[in-house]
């Protein structure tokens, strides 16, 4: 075989009514709602997977990916943006837990920005952690 080799991956998908709980899909057996890791940072991982795939030549660019996704190619974009983040940033997206307005969505106005120090402030307003990160820069 001369063609670039085939990379497959495994997704397991839960349905969900239009009230937003699950509809007969429990959580396995060492899953609990404590144990979840946040859609933020899977979808940070993923970001982090896929331009290492990239880099590496195994797949050859972003449309590639959005077809072997079936996403859209903006939808990819939006995920990969995600990269343009500050990397103490991404390391705290990958290691938070769950934060109620932490979100991809979210996350927009933030990635936009050119300046490291500009994403982190509007990163603590965010996250609420303001405070915390006052002190933990006088300490």
């Amino acid at each position: 075989m001369s063609g670039p080799p085939e990379v497959t991956y495994t997704l397991d998908f839960e349905v969900r009514r239009r009230s937003g709980r699950k509809s007969q899909a429990a959580p396995g057996p060492s899953e609990s709602a404590e144990d979840s890791i946040p859609r933020v940072a899977r979808l940070m991982a993923l970001a982090i997977r896929l331009e290492g795939l990239i880099r590496e030549q195994i797949i050859a660019d972003y449309a590639e990916i959005a077809r072997r996704g079936r996403v859209t190619r903006a939808r990819l974009t939006q995920i990969m943006k995600l990269l343009d983040l500050a990397p103490d940033l991404q390391e705290r997206i990958l290691f938070l837990g769950p934060l109620p307005r932490l979100n991809e969505r979210n996350l927009r106005p933030i990635v936009s920005r050119i300046d490291w120090d500009e994403q982190r402030s509007l990163f603590e307003e965010l996250t609420g952690r303001s405070g915390e990160a006052a002190d933990a820069r006088r300490a």
